[in-house]
C-alpha cells in the first residue's frame, strides 16, 4: 500500500490534474450529483456552520461546496501543486485559504474548528497517519464539533488467513482495491479516536466491488453533547446507491463533466 512518500509524490508530480479530479465522481453521474446524492445527505445535520476544515483539499472538488456552508474554510494537503491550484481557483473568496503540510500535520489550523471533512483522500493513508490527524484534532475542535472521516476499512480483511496471498491472486489488489490502506479499519480508527479524546458516534462501512473496502466515520470530542455509544451500519446497497445516482443524473441532466473552474 502507498506510503505518505509514494502519496506526496504521486499526486504532487505525477498525478494529472487535468479534470481536477472530478473524474473520480464519474460512476455518480458528476460531483453535483456525488454531492447532493451521497455526500450532503449524510452530513446536512453539521451544515451550515462557522469554521470548516477539509484535509487533503486535492483541487476542491468539495471545497467548491462546502465554501458556501461556512462563514470560514481552511484546506490542507501535502501536494503543492493541488495547494497552488485551489488557491488560483479560489482566489476570490476572501473566507477561504488553504496551506501545505507535509500530510500528518495541522500545525497551520487554528482553533477552534466546528466541522472537519475529509473525502476520497485519507482511503489512501495508513493508520499512522489517521491518527497523527486525530491525535490534533480534539484540541481543535469546538466542544460541538463535528469529524466526517472517510478511510480504508481494508484491516478488516487483514485478519483472514493468507489475506495477501488470497487478495493477489483473486487480481484484487491492483484492479479493486484503488490504493486502500491494510492497517486501517473501521474499529482501529474508533478506538484511536477514544485514545486521543474523540468518540466515533457513527460509522458506515461501505463496499466496493464485492468488499467492504471504506469506512465513513463520524467522530465527536468524548465531552460534547453529541456524543454517544457507536453506531455502525454495514451498507451493503451504497453501490447500488451510487448506481441508481448516476442513472438519475442522465436522467434529469445533470452535468456529467463539471467545468475545470467553477
Amino acid at each position: 500500500m502507498p506510503t505518505l512518500e509514494d502519496n506526496k509524490r504521486f499526486w504532487s508530480d505525477e498525478y494529472d490534474w487535468e479534470t481536477l479530479g472530478n473524474e473520480w465522481s464519474a460512476d455518480w453521474g458528476g460531483p453535483d450529483m456525488q454531492w447532493y446524492g451521497t455526500l450532503l445527505p449524510r452530513i446536512h445535520a453539521f451544515v451550515p456552520t462557522g469554521t470548516i476544515l477539509e484535509i487533503a483539499c486535492g483541487c476542491g472538488r468539495w471545497t467548491r461546496y462546502l465554501q458556501g456552508l461556512c462563514t470560514r474554510l481552511v484546506g490542507v494537503d501535502l501536494s503543492e501543486r493541488c495547494i497552488r491550484i485551489c488557491r488560483q481557483r479560489f482566489r476570490d473568496l476572501s473566507h477561504v485559504e488553504f496551506h501545505l503540510n507535509d500530510g500528518t500535520s495541522l500545525a497551520a489550523v487554528s482553533a477552534p474548528l466546528d466541522f472537519v471533512f475529509s473525502f476520497d483522500s485519507l482511503v489512501h493513508a495508513d493508520i499512522d497517519v489517521i491518527e497523527a490527524y486525530l491525535s490534533q484534532l480534539a484540541g481543535l475542535l469546538r466542544r460541538d464539533g463535528v469529524v466526517f472521516l472517510h478511510h480504508s476499512n481494508l484491516g478488516e480483511y487483514a485478519r483472514l488467513p493468507g489475506f495477501e496471498t488470497l487478495f493477489s491472486r483473486l487480481g484484487f489488489l491492483e484492479r479493486r482495491l484503488h490504493g486502500r490502506d491494510f492497517s486501517v479499519d473501521a474499529a482501529k480508527v474508533a478506538a484511536v479516536a477514544q485514545e486521543h479524546g474523540l468518540q466515533c458516534i457513527s460509522q458506515e462501512i461501505v463496499g466496493a466491488g464485492g468488499l467492504m473496502i471504506d469506512c465513513l466515520s463520524v467522530l465527536v470530542r468524548r465531552d460534547s453533547p453529541r456524543a454517544r455509544e457507536n453506531r455502525i451500519f454495514r451498507n451493503t446497497g451504497f453501490t447500488r446507491e451510487k448506481r441508481n445516482l448516476r442513472r438519475l443524473a442522465r436522467l434529469y441532466a445533470f452535468r456529467q463533466d463539471d467545468e475545470k473552474q467553477h
